[in-house]
């Protein structure tokens, strides 16, 4: 019951005020945003930086280790190794990218005796006006990779790559 004073000091009034449409209201926003904040971790496609600055020349020591690059160009997928500089092309198929194939590769890299126990890979697109990759098809390449095994997901710009092919 609420008590309103009129300020006059006449007799004041007693109210009945129904709180519940306020506490069902509240209920729903806090169901809503508890999901929002479960949503919000589970949606994020975790990145990190990766590959080598620009104008930093190519290391001399240190470099045992070689590091999977994928780089998407308009026309094809190159998969790189960067210790090797083996380079492998999987080319469009009808004007789509062959991500089964991509997943193969991925998969017969995984296998590997370089990359068993490795979980980084490094993912760039050589995107411009003229020839353009768009994001989704950056974020379905990141989506084989993880799916394959390679969970540390690093995003480059194409220069920035270990093992980048001469186009």
């Amino acid at each position: 019951m609420a008590h309103i004073d009129t300020g006059d000091h006449k007799k004041s009034r007693n109210i009945d005020l129904n709180i519940i449409p306020f506490i069902d209201l509240m209920s729903c926003l806090t169901a809503f945003l508890l999901v929002t904040a479960v949503w919000v971790n589970i949606s994020q496609l975790p990145i990190s930086p990766t590959g080598r600055a620009r104008d930093v020349p190519e290391c001399t020591e240190g470099c045992e280790d070689p590091k999977l690059s994928v780089l998407m160009d308009a026309d094809q997928i190159w998969i790189g190794i960067s210790r090797v500089n083996e380079f492998e092309s999987i080319p469009k198929v009808n004007g789509q990218y062959d991500w089964q194939k991509l997943e193969d590769r991925l998969k017969a890299q995984k296998a590997s005796s370089f990359f068993l126990d490795k979980t980084n890979i490094e993912i760039a697109a050589q995107s411009t006006q003229a020839s353009p990759v768009t994001y989704q098809n950056l974020v379905a390449a990141m989506d084989v990779a993880v799916k394959v095994g390679f969970a540390d997901v690093g995003l480059t710009e194409p220069q920035g790559l270990s093992a980048r092919p001469t186009l």
